[in-house]
């Protein structure tokens, strides 16, 4: 056996003349504020030298925590998912803990399988993206009594906590906008009616154009099967099909919104000049297409923060109540919106 698996925290610190719970206070980055800074300091400096790593699995088989949190994602390509694991990680670390992180898809067989996984490996809690409304892997977690939170998108009975943005807000910002600019030919591509936000983006829309008394021939939905690209290329198709003299697309995220400047350009229309199109979420680069894209920001770092906050204290406070924290979006308004040619 090599000298570094030998070696232990009473190794350590006998070599310094401090007890030895010091030492795994230092190890641990939750509670090594409790220790002085230049006794701290000494420690890690040692352990560094020496090559000593704590051994996680004895410890959590000690104190039964792992450390570990799963996270758990729809798709990971999508890019409004990294900056709400940047929020996750950001508030997880400061507390000694690390995210494990998976591609689940949306295949309920492969998220429960991935469940069991991670729940094999001793996880703490979860974190789940891919909660729809009524949602038998949320179920499963919870007949499981594993500490849950989802992120980004909530489920209809509120027995488990949730981060989302105000999507009725969103899509009410979106309306009065393009209202205000003269649009009242108005389409909506919305999210699958399955997921919280698509069904309350859709929600909002109908009430925001309700609110602004357009007559039923003046506003159309057509439901996107996903959120992608090519959905909303195919959605829009569909959608100037159903309601030629449309001038302007709300749209269900910036996926689908890209997949309308497709169609747009293959059947030779200009954005703004002809159909004003808004996007939501704001994910990266939007502001870099032709024309740059107006768009509903969510306060995706934040989100992930208050998810990992909620996680953590369900963790140590099992019972705690479960809470809706609901984040206020803002409307950035770019090139992708103008007043209509008729007005």
């Amino acid at each position: 056996m090599s000298e570094r698996k030998r070696l232990t925290l009473k190794d350590l610190a006998a070599e310094i003349n401090v007890h030895y719970s010091t030492v795994s206070r230092v190890m641990n980055p939750a509670t090594r504020h409790l220790v002085a800074d230049d006794v701290a300091a000494r420690v890690l400096a040692l352990a560094d030298e020496r090559g000593y790593r704590p051994n996680r699995m004895a410890a959590g088989l000690r104190t039964q925590r792992s450390g570990l949190v799963g996270v758990v994602l729809p798709d990971i390509a999508n890019p409004v998912f990294p900056p709400i694991l940047a929020g996750i990680e950001s508030v997880l670390c400061q507390q000694g803990y690390v995210p494990i992180v998976v591609n689940a898809g949306t295949d309920k067989e492969r998220q429960r399988f991935v469940i069991d996984q991670m729940v094999g490996r001793q996880v703490e809690g979860l974190l789940l993206a891919t909660a729809e409304r009524d949602d038998p892997i949320l179920d499963y977690c919870l007949a499981q009594r594993i500490p849950v939170v989802m992120v980004n998108r909530g489920e209809d009975t509120g027995r488990a906590s949730c981060v989302v943005s105000d999507s009725l807000l969103a899509m009410r910002l979106t309306v009065d906008h393009l209202i205000g600019l003269g649009h009242r030919r108005i389409g909506h591509i919305a999210g699958p009616a399955t997921l919280s936000t698509g069904f309350l983006r859709r929600e909002g829309f109908l009430r925001a154009v309700r609110h602004h008394r357009l007559r039923r021939e003046q506003w159309q939905v057509i439901e996107a099967p996903s959120y992608s690209r090519e959905a909303g290329r195919e959605a829009c198709a569909k959608l100037l099909a159903k309601f030629p003299g449309m001038t302007a697309i709300a749209a269900g995220n910036d996926l689908i919104a890209m997949g309308c400047y497709d169609y747009l350009r293959e059947r030779g229309l200009r954005c703004p000049e002809d159909i004003s199109v808004v996007g939501h979420n704001d994910m990266p680069f939007v502001d870099a297409l032709t024309p740059p894209l107006t768009t509903v920001r969510i306060a995706v770092h934040e989100m992930g923060e208050e998810a990992a906050r909620l996680l953590l204290r369900k963790i140590s406070e099992p019972d705690a109540d479960a809470v809706t924290v609901e984040l206020k979006p803002e409307l950035i308004v770019r090139g992708s919106t103008a007043a209509p040619a008729s007005a």
